[in-house]
């Protein structure tokens, strides 16, 4: 039906659809299930992500290596401070993403979007910004429905995996996906949505993957964070009318790109960037009794 963000976009208006009855369609089409069926099992995986954001935030789970574990509960403190200054939307939204990925560090079930690693910023976006929009459960779904074509795009035109491209394959994927999804729930059009993912991806491009230990806990909760911050902004910019210079699917050809140049070392190895630092290299030795890549 599409593959490409330019031919989602053109279904959507030339039947007047959203991306994400689109996308529904689409699921029916290639599933043979029933409608009834597609949002049921969606619904299932919104359950999913609402359990692990609610266990974040109010438990303040911590991983078993102990490098990740309780800051969602700390950004929630300092919301609840009235000293935010990012404002308490976008922090909520931010602390909700970090709530996600603590509960996956913990060993605790998240649904991928699109990869465990990147499982923050989606539900994070979503649930951040549920008080100010009050969306009926419906419209939640077909948020997931709408990052989910944005993000099946990437998938079969570029790279949703850290070890093939690079952390800008998985949060920057899911930071332009949660930008798309905003848009549609916010009440604007398939077109702003394209914006909003093509605004959210470029300033993700080049983003290395760079585990500590190997360990899909540093940096990687704190970038889900920043990811759904940028995907705020990024709608709010499409919101606003401001158009991306460079077309959504030129911006995913150029992360796939740059996904091809990226050094082995860069992508899921812990051999370069952060995972290498002195710091990381003691974190390493802590957990696991030496350091699999010694730094030269």
């Amino acid at each position: 039906m599409f593959r490409t963000v330019a031919e989602l976009v053109e279904i959507a208006e030339k039947k007047n659809i959203s991306v994400s009855e689109v996308m529904i369609l689409k699921e029916i089409d290639e599933t043979g299930k029933s409608r009834e069926d597609i949002f049921e099992q969606m619904g299932q995986n919104l359950q999913v992500m609402e359990d692990a954001v609610e266990r974040g935030i109010k438990e303040g789970v911590k991983s078993h290596s102990g490098l990740t574990g309780g800051d969602a509960v700390l950004l929630q403190k300092y919301i609840q401070s009235g000293k935010a200054l990012s404002g308490d939307t976008l922090l909520d939204a931010v602390s909700k993403a970090v709530a996600t990925n603590e509960v996956n560090a913990a060993m605790g079930t998240i649904c991928a979007t699109p990869t465990a690693g990147s499982a923050g910023v989606v539900p994070g976006v979503l649930f951040g910004l549920k008080p100010k929009l009050n969306p009926s459960r419906e419209q939640m779904i077909r948020f997931l429905f709408a990052s989910g074509a944005f993000g099946y795009v990437v998938a079969n035109n570029a790279s949703i995996s850290g070890a093939a491209g690079g952390c800008q394959a998985e949060v920057g994927s899911a930071t332009g996906m949660a930008a798309a999804a905003v848009v549609e729930l916010a009440g604007g059009t398939p077109e702003q949505s394209a914006h909003a993912m093509a605004i959210a991806l470029k300033n993700m491009i080049g983003l290395v993957c760079d585990p500590v230990a190997g360990l899909v806990e540093v940096p990687c909760v704190k970038r889900n964070a920043i990811g759904a911050s940028t995907a705020i902004v990024a709608a709010d910019m499409a919101l606003a009318g401001v158009k991306s210079r460079i077309p959504c699917d030129e911006v995913i050809d150029a992360m796939y790109q740059v996904g091809q140049m990226m050094p082995t070392a860069l992508k899921e190895t812990a051999m370069g960037g952060l995972a290498m630092t002195p710091t990381a290299q003691e974190i390493e030795a802590k957990i696991f009794g030496f350091a699999k890549n010694q730094q030269k």
